[in-house]
C-alpha cells in the first residue's frame, strides 16, 4: 500500500488498484492495463465529474494487485467489486445488474443471459463483469454452435440431437471452469478426426480449442468456487524476508497481508507459527498454499493453536501452484515498487545495503554572497522532506564551493544533528571527483564509513571515491534517474533558501 504522493512509484503493469480513506475503508476498485497510467490520471485531471471529484478528494491509500495481463484484470476486478462493494462503483448490490448464463433444459437445450435466478434451468455466474459474459456466450454460439434463443420447430426438426447434445456438454464444463479437460477431450478427438481424414471436422475441433484457450487466458483469476485458502509466498532480499499472504474465499481473492522479518535459519516455519497463533483464529481456512514444505511438528503446533485441521500443500503445477505463482508476482510489486530505483542503485554501484535512506548535497550562491548548502533526503526513493536540512554558510566561502561543501558535510555529521538525525545509508554530493574527495575527506576524519558518491551534471557521471573512472548509464536507467531526482530537489531546495536570504537582505536595507 501506498500513499497518494507516492504514485510515481506503482508499477507499469496490469492489475487493479483499490482506493482507500483515511481509514483505509475501500472506497472504490478499478483494472488498468497500466497502473502507473491511470492511477495518475485521476490526479492529473482537473475537469473531474462530481462523483469522481469527490473521489479523488477521499483517496488517501492506494493498494493495487498486478495480474499477467488486462483480461485477468477485468475479472479480478469484478471479483473485487461484488466482494466489498465500494461505495463509489456503479452500484451493484442490485440483483438486477448481475447476469447469470442459463440453459434451457429441454429436447433442444440454450442458453441465454438471465438477471434472475429461477427453479427451472441451469444456471452458471453471476458474472459482474458483461465483457467477460458476451466473451464466453460468443464461443458457445461461434465455436461450438449451440443455440442462444429458443429454436423454432423447424429448426427442432433439422437439428441432429446426438450431436447438439455432445456440444451442450462440452459448454457445460466450460461453464463450470473444466475448460483443461475439455481442451484435453477436443484433442484428442481431433487427433482421432484427423486419423479418419475427417478435415473439416478437425478444423472445427481446432477452432474450439483455440478459442478455448483464449478464453482460459482471460479467466485465470476465476478460480473453482470451492477454493478457501490462503496462498503464502516469500522473497529473500540480503537479510530480509518479504512475505505476503493472500486470503482466497470462495474463489474470490479477498485482500493481501504483509510482512518483513530478518532473515535466520527456519525463519518460515517461526513465522508460521506466530502468524497461525490463537489470536489469528480469523485468519485459518481450510487449506494453506505454501511455496515449500514444513515439519510435521509445525502443522500439529499450528492445527492445535487454531482447533481444527488445515490441509496444508506444496502444489508443483496446476491451478494452486498458479496461485502460488500470482503471489509470488505480487511480492515484487508490492514490497519495491516504490524501491525499485534504489534497488537499481544498489546493483550499479555494488553497495552491501539497500541505499533506503539516500542524502544529497548542494550548494548555492550567488557571486560568493548568500552562500548556503542544501540537504535534502530520501526514503525508499521518495521524498522525505521532514529530514530536509538547511544549512547557512558560516565560512568566508568567497564563492568557493569546496570549502562550502565541506563545511555543510561536516556539520550535518558531527555535533548535534549526527545525535538528532540517524546515518544515511548514502550520501550524494553535486560535482565532480573534486567535489567527492572534499566530502569523504570529512567522513574519513569523522571516522565514518558512510558509501559516498557524487554526480556530475554535465554527462551525468557517477564518480566513486575507489575509482577514477567516472561510471556512466543508460538515461533512462532507474539508478540514474533517481540520482537525478535528489540532485535536482537538492538543488531547487537550497536555491529557494538562498533566494529568501537575498530577499531579506533587500527587504532590510529598504
Amino acid at each position: 500500500m501506498i500513499k497518494t504522493n507516492e504514485i510515481s512509484f506503482l508499477p507499469n503493469k496490469a492489475g487493479c488498484y483499490i482506493f482507500k480513506n483515511e481509514k483505509k475503508e475501500i472506497l472504490y476498485v478499478g483494472k488498468a492495463k497500466n497502473l502507473k497510467k491511470r492511477v495518475s490520471s485521476y490526479f492529473q485531471k482537473k475537469d473531474h465529474d462530481k462523483k469522481t471529484a469527490l473521489l479523488v478528494e477521499n483517496i488517501v491509500y492506494i493498494d493495487f494487485i498486478i495480474t499477467k495481463n488486462e483480461s485477468e484484470a477485468l475479472l479480478l476486478e469484478s471479483n473485487l467489486i461484488k466482494l466489498y462493494y465500494p461505495k463509489f462503483n456503479i452500484d451493484l448490490k442490485d440483483s438486477r445488474r448481475y447476469a447469470y448464463l442459463k440453459i434451457n433444459v429441454g429436447e433442444i437445450p440454450w442458453v441465454e443471459v438471465a438477471r434472475v435466478r429461477q427453479k427451472t434451468g441451469e444456471y452458471y455466474g453471476p458474472f459482474v463483469s458483461g465483457q467477460i459474459r458476451k466473451q464466453v456466450l460468443l464461443v458457445i454460439e461461434r465455436n461450438f454452435k449451440v443455440l442462444t434463443r429458443a429454436p423454432s420447430l423447424k429448426l427442432k426438426k433439422l437439428i441432429d440431437k446426438v450431436e447438439y447434445n455432445k456440444r451442450i456438454n462440452a459448454v457445460r464444463k466450460l461453464l463450470k471452469g473444466q475448460v483443461d479437460e475439455l481442451i484435453k477431450d477436443l484433442e484428442k478427438e481431433m487427433i482421432s478426426s484427423s486419423i479418419k481424414t475427417n478435415y473439416e471436422y478437425s478444423i472445427v475441433l481446432r477452432n474450439q480449442i483455440n478459442a478455448l484457450k483464449t478464453l482460459k487466458e482471460k479467466q485465470v483469476m476465476e478460480l473453482s468456487k470451492t477454493i478457501d485458502a490462503q496462498v503464502i509466498n516469500y522473497e529473500i532480499i540480503n537479510d530480509e524476508v518479504f512475505i505476503l499472504v493472500f486470503n482466497i474465499r470462495k474463489g474470490v481473492v479477498e485482500d493481501k497481508q504483509e510482512f518483513v522479518i530478518d532473515y535466520y535459519s527456519d525463519f518460515f516455519e517461526e513465522f508460521l507459527i506466530r502468524f497461525y497463533d490463537a489470536e489469528n483464529k480469523v485468519n485459518a481456512l481450510r487449506q494453506v498454499i505454501l511455496p515449500i514444505e514444513i515439519s510435521e511438528v509445525v502443522k500439529k503446533v499450528i492445527m492445535k493453536s487454531l482447533n481444527t485441521k488445515i490441509k496444508f500443500m506444496v502444489p508443483k503445477s496446476g491451478e494452486k501452484k498458479e496461485l502460488l505463482d500470482f503471489v509470488k508476482k505480487n511480492i515484487s510489486a508490492t514490497f519495491f515498487s516504490g524501491n525499485e530505483k534504489v534497488i537499481e542503485l544498489q546493483k550499479q554501484l555494488h553497495l552491501r545495503n539497500i541505499p533506503r535512506v539516500i542524502e544529497c548535497f548542494d550548494i548555492s550562491h550567488l557571486s560568493g554572497k548568500n552562500t548556503v548548502a542544501g540537504m535534502v533526503t530520501f526514503s525508499d526513493g521518495v521524498m522525505d522532506k521532514k529530514n530536509y536540512r538547511l544549512f547557512k554558510i558560516k565560512a568566508n566561502a568567497n564563492s568557493d564551493d569546496l570549502v562550502s561543501m565541506e563545511e555543510a558535510v561536516r556539520r550535518r555529521y558531527s555535533g548535534s544533528l549526527s545525535k538528532k538525525m540517524n546515518f544515511p545509508d548514502l550520501i550524494v554530493i553535486d560535482g565532480g571527483k573534486t567535489q567527492l574527495s572534499v566530502a569523504n575527506n570529512v567522513l574519513k576524519d569523522l571516522n565514518l564509513k558512510i558509501p559516498i558518491i557524487s554526480l556530475a551534471k554535465k554527462f551525468e557521471e557517477i564518480y566513486i571515491p575507489s575509482s577514477k573512472t567516472p561510471i556512466v548509464l543508460s538515461k533512462d536507467n532507474k539508478a540514474l534517474l533517481l540520482l537525478m531526482a535528489l540532485r535536482d530537489e537538492a538543488h531547487r531546495f537550497s536555491n529557494g533558501y538562498r533566494k529568501k536570504l537575498k530577499s531579506n537582505e533587500i527587504w532590510l536595507r529598504k
